[in-house]
């Protein structure tokens, strides 16, 4: 990586190419399978992915310099079944690549202003971009834990990094939208 930022636009990518490669596994289940109680910090996949996208929503608005703030929680599963969480997860994660594509060393250690229910947080860019990315993992390894548990084989989600491996995500590269140029910006 040349650069911080580089690194940050590179992990918006990779956390919409996991986020696609999980969310495409999942929907492969029935909508019980995908309700149906499972062990995890929440009680089911459709709840942890739920949880993913209503975070990317509260953060990606904060990092746009919104205000939606904790209505972003209103509806703790807005989207109860894959085929509507799916197209939310997709342009979410669009919006954050997008935004992402945009930092330079200067917004990235601007402030972002956080709408919490009882105040307005403050950090830097790049902090919180480094903390949504690392929650974003963290609960979508759950998802893949459970998803382990069902019929439907857990998709491998640690090939984004390595070069010899770009095969291995062409098609859902292409299905995105993506090369590997884009996302690698000349250091392919």
């Amino acid at each position: 990586m040349s650069n911080a930022t580089t690194y940050l636009q590179t992990m918006a990518y990779n956390n919409a190419w996991s986020n696609h490669r999980l969310l495409t596994a999942c929907a492969q289940l029935s909508d019980a399978a995908f309700q149906a109680e499972r062990v995890s910090f929440f009680p089911t996949i459709m709840a942890t992915l739920n949880h993913n996208l209503t975070v990317d929503w509260f953060y990606v608005d904060a990092l746009e310099g919104g205000t939606l703030g904790a209505k972003a929680f209103a509806d703790e599963n807005p989207c109860p079944t894959m085929a509507t969480l799916m197209p939310e997860q997709t342009a979410i994660d669009r919006r954050l690549i997008a935004f992402c594509d945009k930092l330079t060393d200067t917004s990235a250690a601007a402030e972002t202003r956080i709408h919490r229910s009882d105040r307005i947080q403050v950090s830097r860019t790049d902090r919180l971009l480094l903390h949504l990315f690392e929650h974003q993992i963290h609960h979508r390894g759950q998802a893949h834990a459970m998803l382990a548990g069902t019929a439907v084989p857990p998709p491998q989600l640690d090939e984004f990094f390595m070069a010899d491996e770009a095969p291995l995500r062409a098609e859902e590269f292409k299905e995105s939208g993506w090369t590997e140029a884009e996302i690698w910006r000349g250091l392919v």
